[in-house]
């Protein structure tokens, strides 16, 4: 399915250079067969650098030989970076699979700007893409062909977990793995003052505080157990990690969390109607 593909990236900054290089590393596709346009001269010389792709001067040729086109604009310039690329599929709008990965475009957008027979996948990647630890939903339109879903996750996995969702799921993605490494990476800050405070190094505390939730991630991934079962598992009477559930509940620690992704998932429609 994948020794096939040829794929073109338009925008060419951090997450396009981790998706790319989780396709390589992956073995999906080799680097020749991926190509790249960005107006910034200097991140098209750093993508091609190392991913090992032909970077072009136009998405107009970017695009010509491809396969897939991943749209990896911000969504304030991506009407600039469609205009040139609408004449150019005019003829054949379903030869190539598009996937967006800019956040709050809904697929309508791109028929509109496209053509309603283009071939589309909505994508909402999260920022651990960039260490292939991502956490994706996806959506796909109605011009798709049956293995067009299996492409798109094929590509998604390389860089982490990826769910094919109906786009009216894709802002509660947002508000969860889209806005929660923000919330993780609070939470390693704040555990580590609390060693910090108990009398650790800085340094080692960071390291500690991250690799415990890390590990309590790979935990909960590898064994499926429900994470309540495995907060038991730890949570002897009268110990130490029952006084500090305790502290936790007290202050509104998991109220906050679910507060924190209706609000972002509320957000992301509100800045979706923009674009509608």
């Amino acid at each position: 399915m994948t020794e096939s593909l040829k794929i073109a990236f338009i925008g060419l900054g951090q997450m396009a250079t981790a998706l790319a290089s989780g396709f390589v590393r992956a073995n999906v596709v080799k680097p020749e067969n991926i190509y790249g346009f960005d107006v910034a001269h200097d991140s098209a010389a750093k993508f091609a650098d190392t991913i090992g792709a032909s970077t072009f001067d136009s998405p107009v040729k970017a695009i010509e030989n491809a396969s897939v086109v991943v749209f990896a604009v911000k969504p304030q310039h991506m009407g600039g970076a469609l205009s040139p690329i609408r004449d150019a599929i005019a003829n054949e709008p379903g030869k190539a699979l598009f996937i967006s990965i800019a956040a709050g475009l809904p697929i309508s957008y791109f028929e509109n700007a496209l053509g309603k027979s283009i071939r589309l996948a909505r994508v909402m990647p999260n920022t651990p893409c960039l260490v292939g630890e991502g956490a994706s939903g996806f959506a796909l339109n109605e011009s798709v062909k049956p293995e067009d879903g299996a492409i798109v996750k094929t590509l998604l996995e390389t860089s982490g977990l990826a769910y094919e969702l109906p786009e009216t799921l894709l802002d509660a993605v947002t508000g969860l793995s889209g806005s929660a490494p923000a919330y993780v990476f609070m939470a390693i800050e704040a555990l580590a003052d609390g060693g910090v405070k108990a009398g650790l190094p800085r340094a080692i505390a960071l390291d500690l505080a991250a690799q415990t939730l890390k590990g309590g991630a790979e935990m909960y991934l590898k064994t499926k157990r429900h994470p309540g079962a495995l907060k038991d598992s730890v949570t002897s009477p009268a110990g130490t990690t029952i006084a500090g559930v305790a502290a936790l509940e007290a202050r509104g620690f998991r109220s906050a969390l679910i507060e924190a992704v209706v609000v972002g998932a509320e957000r992301s429609r509100e800045l979706g109607k923009n674009y509608r």
